[in-house]
């Protein structure tokens, strides 16, 4: 079975699994496998959407009802946590919509959500608004690069493709790292001033 083969069958469930557990580069690369024509652009972006809500729920659920259990304790123990907390408390619907787009920030957020007083309800309504967005955005981006790519070098074989857009991707991942760090330095070095 071909790598395109495997795609058309088991994409859709790679993406939706892939954002649940790892996020922005499943959703990319499901825009770039749109661009390919090998699933639907809507099919891609749902999945992206579903995946990515699916797995914001079920980190919300474990801070609300396994806050005991080792792995939640250990991911709450984290120096991030008080950024989260912080920023949790001064704009509770605004983080809620927006911490899915922060890197570092996405597997803890919905954790120390579930632990405040914040009602499932509004979680739910909430983060189903902000995956949708996120689902839609980055997956638009896969398809855009998928474009670009394609003009730029004429139609690669699907590996090459992908392989680019992973290194995209890392390259992205990489700068957004470098920049929250550059910027909790200065917030941390402003607050000490």
């Amino acid at each position: 079975m071909s790598i395109e083969q495997l795609i058309e069958h088991y994409g859709i469930v790679a993406i939706f699994l892939g954002t649940a557990i790892e996020g922005e580069t499943a959703a990319f690369l499901g825009g770039i496998i749109s661009h390919r024509g090998l699933i639907s652009y809507w099919s891609a972006s749902l999945m992206a959407s579903a995946g990515s809500f699916a797995g914001d729920q079920i980190w919300f659920f474990a801070g609300r009802y396994a806050a005991r259990w080792r792995v939640v304790r250990k991911l709450t123990a984290t120096p991030t946590l008080t950024q989260v907390t912080s920023l949790l408390e001064r704009y509770p619907t605004g983080f809620i919509l927006a911490f899915r787009f922060l890197v570092g920030l996405r597997t803890i957020s919905p954790i120390v959500i579930g632990t405040t007083r914040i009602s499932t309800g509004k979680f739910v309504v909430l983060n189903a608004v902000a995956a949708l967005i996120w689902g839609q955005l980055f997956t638009a981006l896969g398809y855009l690069f998928g474009q670009g790519i394609e003009r730029i070098l004429g139609r690669l074989p699907l590996q090459h493709h992908l392989v680019m857009a992973i290194g995209a991707a890392a390259i992205v991942a990489g700068a957004a790292l470098v920049f929250r760090r550059i910027f909790r330095k200065a917030t941390l070095s402003a607050g000490r001033s």
